[in-house]
């Protein structure tokens, strides 16, 4: 059996890279080598921080809740990761073909053998930079479930479009990293009016300028007078039409709802971390009849399953990035390097002694031409 090199986080802070072997390639089943493995530094990070629920309690799915009373599975954590690119290299089953490129969500290692009934994968169309594909699976899907809640939110069942929640509405997203820009991103693309981004990170509002969005810095000046001074709908009826909020903290939960005009909505992409203690519900939330959409990847609105699914979502993230994978892969793909220096460079995310927007890991070694900008 072939040997493989997957990232684990072993303790609080301490990563490595470890080796094992991959199973034989069974009937119905194909075998990749990784190419390109994206980082999705929010939620990986959760588990170098020590700070991801699964590793203080245990999640019950029939109950759909965590159970501190149950054991947590704790460390090591041993798949890590979402936003991976493979070439097929060996395969037992006609779903797939030798030499094809995939978009797949199996963590950062070096291969996989997968099963055509077992694992998800999405065939790489032959003009999108595989680099790209990094958001095809799980990434861009993500924040395409965003907008159809939106539309969900306007239209119930009937939601024909992406577009339906937000063509012609004015929008502001919060949180200017990676779901935060792809999502003001489909946004744009998808017929708002005005598209505007709010964070406090430079490196972050600057990649979204570049990205020709606007952008408020939230601690250059409260953004919610400037939102609702700058968009009026009626007498005493101002701000945003919707807030996709996406930075897991909250205050920005809490700015989001000041954002809102009466009777508006937040659908809220964020994950939180520590919890929400600093979340106020007694002010504009119940002064303006705001509403709250929690928007997370394993559920599309109810009533919408047999029309969008996790496969629509991908054909949408496929064609956001054929309009704007030039721009994404110059301005929001940050760093690029060799699996060899993930630990390290995880480690020192985890820690803050450095920044990133977008990390990919080179497993195919070939680095030319890939760096795409400072960390």
């Amino acid at each position: 059996m072939a040997e493989v090199r997957t990232l684990h986080v072993i303790d609080v802070g301490k990563v490595v890279i470890a080796d094992e072997e991959d199973r034989p390639v069974p009937d119905g089943g194909f075998r990749v080598e990784t190419l390109y493995s994206g980082l999705s530094a929010g939620t990986e990070l959760s588990y170098v921080k020590g700070t991801n629920p699964y590793l203080s309690s245990s999640w019950d799915p029939v109950l759909g809740l965590f159970r501190p009373d149950r054991a947590a599975a704790g460390y090591p954590v041993t798949r890590m990761g979402y936003m991976e690119v493979a070439r097929v290299t060996d395969t037992r089953t006609g779903a797939v073909a030798p030499g094809q490129v995939l978009a797949m969500a199996y963590g950062h290692r070096t291969a996989y053998t997968a099963h055509w009934a077992d694992d998800r994968f999405v065939p790489l169309p032959d003009d999108l930079d595989p680099m790209l594909g990094i958001y095809v699976a799980h990434m861009g899907p993500i924040c395409a479930n965003g907008l159809l809640h939106a539309a969900a939110d306007l239209c119930g069942t009937d939601v024909r479009t992406l577009g339906d929640g937000v063509r012609g509405r004015r929008v502001v997203v919060t949180g200017a990293g990676v779901v935060g820009l792809l999502t003001a991103l489909f946004a744009r693309c998808h017929g708002a009016a005005e598209v505007v981004v709010v964070d406090r990170t430079p490196e972050r509002l600057d990649c979204a300028a570049r990205l020709g969005l606007d952008v408020l810095d939230m601690d250059a000046a409260d953004p919610a007078p400037e939102v609702k001074t700058r968009w009026r709908h009626a007498h005493q009826d101002r701000g945003a039409d919707v807030v996709f909020q996406c930075r897991g903290r909250p205050e920005s939960l809490h700015l989001a709802l000041r954002m809102l005009r009466p009777r508006g909505t937040v659908v809220d992409l964020a994950f939180y971390q520590d919890g929400a203690d600093g979340l106020r519900l007694g002010e504009e939330f119940h002064h303006n009849a705001l509403s709250i959409r929690c928007s997370q990847i394993g559920r599309v609105p109810r009533g919408l399953d047999h029309v969008w699914s996790r496969e629509r979502l991908s054909a949408e993230t496929v064609d956001l990035l054929r309009h704007h994978g030039d721009a994404i892969r110059g301005h929001l793909v940050t760093d690029v390097l060799p699996f060899d220096d993930a630990p390290a460079f995880v480690a020192d995310l985890a820690a803050r002694r450095r920044h990133t927007l977008q990390a990919v890991f080179d497993m195919a070694g070939d680095m030319a031409g890939d760096m795409a900008g400072p960390a």
